[in-house]
C-alpha cells in the first residue's frame, strides 16, 4: 500500500481512536487496519500506537506524526480543490449535525438556502438530541450548545442561549408564581432531559450557584412534549431559550425566577480545523455564521426576563 493511503488510514485510527472505528469511517474492514498500521510502523521504525485489547492510544511520536500527517492531508485536500476550480463552485457530499429543534428552527433554513445556491452539493442533516462525534461519523460540522471540551476541533461561537423556567400563564393564576428557589418544592415540575438529564435544577441563590433536588411529575426525552405540557398548564419546565421564544412571544408561556438563571449557554460551529475544513464547509460555515449571528433568538435580545 502507498504511503499516502497509509497516513490516510493512521490520521483516521488516531481520530477516531480505535481500529474498527476508523475503519467504519474508511468502509475498509478491521484487519485492513491493522496491516496497514503495522505496515507504516514498520517502514518508519517507529511506534506510533500503543494498543491492547481495550484500548488504543497514540504514542508521543505518533501524535507529533499524526499532526504532521493532518497538515500533508489538509495540504492535498485544498491543492485538489484548487486545480478542480472548486473555490468557485462548492461540490459534493455535505453532512452536518445539530439538536432537535435547533435544528428544525435554523439549521434546516440555511441548509435550503444553501444548497439553492449551490446547486452541486447534497446534504444530509443528523437532528438528535445527543453529542455525535463528527470525527468518528465522518460529518463535515455540527452545532453544539454549551461548553466544548478541547478538541482538534476548532469552534466558531454565533450566539448564546439562556436556560429559562416557565410555565403557562392559567398555571400561574391557580398555583402562584415562585419567587425564591424554595419555592419549587410546591410546584408541579415537568423535566426535560434533553436540558437538565438529572432531576434538578442548579441557580443561584445569594450569589452561589446551588442545586435544586426536584421530584418532577412528569419526565419526558423530547424537549416539544415539555414545552407542550407546559403550554397547555400542566407546570413547570425548564428549557433553552430559543426553544420556548416564540412561545414566549405570543404570551402562552411566562418566563419565572429570572434573576436565579445560570449564565447563558454558548452556541458554537464545530468543524475540521484550518484547512480541513473543505470547501464546501467553509462556504456552508461562511452562510450559517452571518444568519445565526443576525437572529433575535440567539443574541439575547428576543427572549424576556
Amino acid at each position: 500500500m502507498d504511503q499516502l493511503n497509509l497516513i490516510r488510514i493512521f490520521v483516521a485510527v488516531a481520530d477516531s481512536g480505535g481500529f474498527s472505528s476508523a475503519a467504519r469511517k474508511l468502509n475498509i474492514s478491521p484487519p485492513a487496519v491493522t496491516r496497514a498500521i503495522n505496515e507504516l510502523e514498520s517502514q518508519l521504525g517507529v511506534q506510533l500506537l500503543a494498543r491492547t485489547t481495550r484500548f488504543v492510544r497514540v504514542t508521543e511520536a505518533g501524535s507529533r506524526y499524526a499532526e504532521d500527517c493532518r497538515r500533508i492531508l489538509g495540504e492535498l485536500a485544498e491543492a485538489n480543490e484548487s486545480v478542480a476550480g472548486l473555490h468557485s463552485a462548492p461540490r459534493g457530499h455535505l453532512a452536518l449535525t445539530a439538536p432537535v429543534l435547533f435544528g428544525a428552527k435554523f439549521v434546516t433554513p440555511i441548509v435550503t438556502e444553501y444548497l439553492r445556491r449551490y446547486p452541486q452539493v447534497t446534504a444530509s442533516c443528523w437532528f438528535l438530541d445527543r453529542v455525535v462525534n463528527v470525527m468518528e461519523e465522518g460529518l463535515d460540522l455540527a452545532v453544539r450548545i454549551g461548553h466544548l471540551p478541547d478538541s482538534s476541533m476548532r469552534a466558531i461561537q454565533v450566539g448564546e442561549v439562556r436556560r429559562v423556567i416557565c410555565a403557562s400563564p392559567d398555571y400561574l393564576r391557580s398555583q402562584g408564581t415562585p419567587t425564591t428557589m424554595d419555592d419549587l418544592s410546591a410546584h408541579t415540575i415537568i423535566s426535560a432531559t434533553g436540558v437538565t438529564p438529572n432531576p434538578e435544577w442548579r441557580l443561584f441563590n445569594n450569589g452561589t450557584m446551588e442545586a435544586v433536588r426536584l421530584q418532577p411529575r412528569l419526565t419526558t426525552t423530547t424537549n416539544d412534549a415539555a414545552m407542550a405540557a407546559a403550554v397547555d398548564g400542566f407546570g413547570l419546565t425548564r428549557l433553552l431559550s430559543y426553544q420556548v421564544a416564540e412561545r414566549l412571544r405570543d404570551g402562552s408561556l411566562v418566563v419565572v425566577l429570572a434573576d436565579r438563571e445560570p449564565p447563558a449557554l454558548p452556541v458554537q460551529l464545530v468543524h475540521h480545523e484550518g484547512r480541513h475544513a473543505s470547501r464546501k464547509a467553509r462556504a456552508f460555515l461562511d452562510l450559517a455564521v452571518e444568519r445565526l449571528r443576525s437572529n433575535p433568538a440567539l443574541n439575547g435580545t428576543d427572549v424576556q426576563r
